[in-house]
């Protein structure tokens, strides 16, 4: 009944405009009564976005069972699980990505449903790095990283109505993500984590032949 009411609502909404669509409408071209909406929907803006419930659900789900060793490597992954639910449904996608674009009761709906997820993500984070140093800002920092790269892959392709290889865009962009905040839980970045820190004392006067050879001298040492 869930997809039937958010069917019926959606080929309404492309008819006749969200804004001029009812309630009544809705439940009408459904063949149910309008209890049986409420008892799914809160509100109209929810009918156009019946899938992200379940999806934070899975989301979570993943979360809890991945076996990724790099926290940041487990979120990317989880935020894929989001591309993947909008690509099963490329011209639906699509489609409501242009009502959302048109309609700023849903532009600020769908705000809040991206909030939600990257709140997900980043108590997910706080968990994995609990006791670490700046574990609170570097786990609101990078689920905010996540969510960012994947909405700007994701909506790239819903610009071009759902042209190209939404997977391998996501995938890039989350790329980004791991090679900048997949870091140790020390807070060391990803890259260099292991590299060591070489300090060279020189006098002042010294020529620049001089520092060169000093600085090539501790560079190729043991």
């Amino acid at each position: 009944m869930r997809e039937v009411l958010a069917d019926a609502a959606f080929q309404l909404f492309l008819e006749r405009g969200f804004e001029q669509t009812t309630v009544d409408d809705i439940v009408a071209r459904a063949g149910v009564g309008r209890r049986s909406f409420f008892r799914y929907f809160p509100s109209k803006e929810d009918a156009v976005f019946p899938d992200h419930e379940g999806c934070l659900a899975d989301m979570a789900a993943f979360l809890e069972t991945s076996d990724d060793p790099d926290p940041v490597s487990r979120v990317c992954d989880a935020a894929r699980l989001v591309l993947r639910m909008y690509a099963a449904k490329p011209e639906y996608s699509v489609q409501r990505y242009r009502l959302t674009r048109e309609v700023p009761g849903l532009r600020t709906y769908e705000l809040s449903v991206v909030r939600r997820y990257e709140r997900k993500l980043a108590g997910y984070l706080r968990a994995c790095w609990a006791g670490t140093p700046d574990s609170e800002l570097r786990a609101e920092v990078t689920a905010a990283a996540v969510v960012a790269a994947h909405n700007n892959a994701l909506r790239s392709w819903l610009r071009s109505g759902g042209e190209g290889d939404a997977e391998a865009a996501v995938a890039h962009a989350l790329g980004m993500v791991r090679h900048t905040w997949g870091a140790a839980p020390d807070g060391s970045g990803a890259e260099g984590a292991d590299d060591e820190v070489i300090v060279m004392v020189t006098s002042k006067r010294a020529p620049l032949w001089r520092v060169v050879q000093q600085v090539e001298s501790a560079l190729g040492a043991d």
